[in-house]
């Protein structure tokens, strides 16, 4: 009889499981029907569309600025197929990514455990899958990677706004933006950037599209302009700017480190798989066009260039395209910088307070070593490369590829139906035996249909992800990931690392820590200099 009541008291339990996700589904249809009020339509959202937005921004900002500076570096043909190589790279990680939350988030609602107020980081997933020595590599990567993403994007208003108005210096405008970011402590999660996602790929892809026309318009292989001796294009000159340019692009493809947070805002994050391919596909009409147009205009002198802004003329269209940049560099600022607040709030412990002006004050000091650093190393473009290298190779390439190669590794892991509670049809028919039982069965609520629900429930609770349509098998797709393993292990963090580095220290060398205006023209001679000048 012991059997017989565990049993009983697993399919209870499990009912309520599914109670729990009935109403659940019934609460995201009343969000659907009230979609159209104003706080729902600015402010909360969590639909496929609003990830895809979310992931199409935030993979492309300030490093459009920096990739024709790449592709000076790496030439035409590489810098195109290296971008089309780590894009779809990035989007298999990205997949391989939602994977392992999906199978992490099933395994801890079979133990009853909430998540009501509580956001699933890419760190937990590693801890719940693989343990506390992934769990501590997962979050030293993430963090400091997230941490320069920010500093990133701080350096990069600086360097934007210096083009609009170069009164001040750059490192001026750092304190001033970074003033203005530290408002993103009062965006509570990835839930309240619907509109700012949707604004920020508007204004990347109008930033994209004036770059690629200027380029043809203004640049010196333009067929509008007067051309003396020619534009160069003599890349790839050195090894080291090679694999400077090519770490840039790993880069450029490697802003899945919010993946999690993106999903677990979602109603129904299983719908993810396949939203950063979508993504990026958008992104390579927007990257491609406008490196390969202001490379081929501009050539070698962006070697000394590395934001592309500083080499168009000075205009109405250009002064919008950075403004644009600046509000987008803001957001993409508060996309790199939640999953730090998050992380700072379960520290001390504030992650459950629903109080949003409590949350903004503890999440304070997380933006002030953002500051400091942005000052510290102002090297817009190098330091994006130096990132790529070290951070972004085992953030988002090298961990979750191994990480779903251990998760699945023995047979066990791999079949579609784990733990399974063998049940036949006339097995599932006494199930409603139990409905009387439960108070909260709601009354009008069909035998038949419930029992429909209870079998979709354990199916979907104990289904493994299948290898996708493109992988023949469980094999194929091992290898693969042991592919971006090594390769980016080799060529991204070994070579590019080697590269990246001894490009950054040189800036360090040529323009010195705390750099007042990094590559800023330097200022016109006073009137004793030019005086003393024109005498010799």
């Amino acid at each position: 009889m012991l059997p017989q009541k565990q049993a009983e008291e697993a399919i209870v339990s499990n009912l309520t499981e599914m109670e729990l996700e009935t109403r659940e589904e019934e609460k995201d249809e009343e969000e659907q029907q009230s979609l159209f009020s104003v706080k729902n339509l600015l402010w909360h959202g969590g639909s496929a569309w609003d990830a895809w937005f979310s992931c199409a921004s935030n993979q492309v900002a300030q490093v459009l600025l920096t990739l024709p500076y790449s592709f000076s570096q790496l030439g035409m043909l590489s810098g195109i197929l290296l971008q089309v190589f780590y894009g779809l790279m990035g989007s298999w990680t990205a997949y391989i990514i939602s994977v392992l939350y999906i199978e992490y988030r099933s395994r801890k609602e079979k133990e009853n455990v909430s998540f009501k107020n509580h956001v699933i980081q890419w760190f937990e997933v590693l801890d719940g899958l693989l343990g506390p020595y992934w769990k501590a590599a997962g979050l030293a990567f993430n963090c400091t990677f997230l941490l320069f993403g920010s500093v990133i994007q701080l350096i990069a208003c600086a360097s934007n706004i210096y083009y609009i108005n170069d009164k001040l210096d750059k490192r001026t405008w750092t304190y001033i933006f970074g003033a203005c970011c530290a408002t993103t402590v009062f965006i509570p999660s990835f839930h309240n950037y619907r509109i700012w996602s949707f604004l920020g790929l508007g204004m990347t892809t109008y930033t994209a599209w004036y770059l690629a026309i200027a380029a043809f318009v203004h640049g010196q292989d333009s067929l509008f302009a007067d051309q003396v001796d020619g534009v160069k294009h003599s890349g790839p000159k050195k090894l080291v700017l090679y694999f400077t340019g090519a770490t840039n692009i790993l880069y450029t493809f490697g802003g899945h480190a919010v993946t999690v947070e993106i999903m677990h805002a979602m109603w129904k994050p299983q719908k993810f798989k396949y939203i950063y391919l979508m993504a990026t596909l958008y992104v390579f009409t927007l990257t491609l066009p406008s490196a390969s147009a202001v490379y081929w205009a501009f050539g070698d002198e962006l070697l000394n260039h590395s934001n592309a802004f500083s080499l168009l003329p000075k205009n109405g269209f250009r002064d919008a395209a950075v403004i644009l940049m600046l509000i987008h560099q803001f957001i993409t600022f508060g996309f790199a910088c939640t999953p730090l607040y998050f992380v700072w709030e379960k520290v001390i412990g504030m992650h459950d307070t629903k109080s949003i002006c409590l949350r903004a004050l503890a999440r304070l000091p997380v933006v002030i070593p953002i500051w400091f650093l942005a000052i510290i190393f102002p090297f817009f473009g190098p330091i994006n490369s130096a990132v790529g290298a070290l951070l972004v190779s085992f953030t988002v390439y090298i961990i979750p590829a191994l990480a779903h190669m251990l998760t699945y590794r023995k047979a066990s892991a791999r079949q579609r139906c784990i733990h399974c509670v063998r049940l036949d049809v006339h097995e599932l028919a006494d199930l409603t035996l139990f409905l009387p039982l439960r108070s909260s069965t709601p009354t009008h609520a069909k035998p038949h249909s419930l029992i429909f629900k209870f079998s979709r429930f354990l199916h979907k609770q104990n289904a493994a992800e299948k290898p996708p349509f493109f992988m023949p098998s469980w094999t194929a797709m091992y290898a693969f990931n042991a592919f971006i393993v090594v390769w980016v292990l080799v060529v991204g963090f070994g070579f590019g690392g080697w590269a990246s580095m001894t490009n950054f220290i040189r800036q360090i060398d040529t323009f010195g820590l705390f750099a007042k205006c990094y590559q800023c023209k330097p200022p016109p001679p006073t009137g004793a200099a030019a005086a003393a000048a024109n005498h010799h």
